[in-house]
């Protein structure tokens, strides 16, 4: 009933920047809160950045000062902007949305990830 549709991935090199885009359709009656999990091989998948429908954001450690997560809420997108991008920063890419349906059900959906590889 919900659709999150994610672009933006690709390679880069090391200290570039890249931005992803998630967009989310369906019976949505809200959405409280948007996020970017990433999944390197081998490892499991990790938080990296959180907003709430306030604005609230949440980082992990790990990426502090350089990735910013928004969202436009006309257009039901979350965005993370990527810079100063590292080898490390090597993953799939998957956003996260939570909130609740036209019928008030509780929903959270997965995009379907978008693969960001950081190389010389």
């Amino acid at each position: 009933q919900v659709q999150l549709v994610e672009s933006g991935g690709g390679l880069v090199q090391p200290g570039g920047s890249l931005r992803l885009s998630c967009a989310a359709s369906g019976s949505i009656f809200s959405i409280y809160l948007r996020g970017w999990y990433r999944q390197a091989p081998g490892k499991q998948r990790e938080l990296v950045a959180t907003i709430t429908s306030g604005g609230t954001t949440n980082y992990a450690d790990s990426v502090k000062g350089r990735f910013t997560i928004s969202r436009d809420n006309a257009k039901n997108t979350v965005y993370l902007q990527m810079n100063t991008l590292k080898p490390e920063d090597t993953a799939v890419y998957y956003c996260n949305v939570r909130g609740k349906l036209d019928s008030r059900q509780d929903f959270g959906s997965w995009g379907q990830g978008t693969q960001v590889t950081v190389s010389s």
